[in-house]
């Protein structure tokens, strides 16, 4: 049993930044049809944004070395892979940093998708578009680097 294989595990960390790239232009087009004054509606680019972090963070931490079954052990925890991370190169602005831990403790990725009731109590939308924007770039930059 200890050899049966997670999905994902046999993802390459370039897969797994071209599925981010993917989440992420799909964030951009639910946030440009997103209604003004209905909170609900902006859930699905929470949930898409979020989820391309997770996976840029990912990308990131396994072309670093670090196996599937670490990373999944950190669950949805964007401020654990985020330091994680940080002590393997990628430098990201302390404002990003912070929000990536307020994304965790506040457990927006769970909120978005089973807490209609929470929607107003969560981070502004340009935080997680900049967010989402520089951890993108970031870790771009390093695969390019890592070539």
């Amino acid at each position: 049993m200890a050899d049966k294989l997670c999905p994902g595990d046999a993802a390459t960390p370039s897969q797994l930044q071209v599925l981010a790239d993917e989440y992420r232009a799909a964030a951009k087009v639910l946030l440009e049809h997103r209604r003004r004054g209905a909170p609900l509606s902006d859930q699905p680019f929470r949930l898409t944004a979020i989820h391309a972090v997770e996976l840029y963070l990912n990308a990131f931490l396994l072309r670093c070395g670090h196996s599937p079954s670490q990373v999944r052990k950190l669950q949805h925890n964007l401020f654990a892979r985020a330091d994680l991370a940080r002590k393997d190169g990628l430098t990201l602005r302390k404002r990003t940093i912070e929000h990536l831990e307020s994304l965790s403790t506040a457990r927006e990725y769970l909120v978005s998708r089973y807490a209609p009731e929470l929607a107003k109590t969560m981070s502004q939308l340009n935080r997680l578009e900049a967010t989402l924007d520089e951890v993108a770039g970031k870790v771009s930059k390093a695969a390019v680097i890592a070539r």
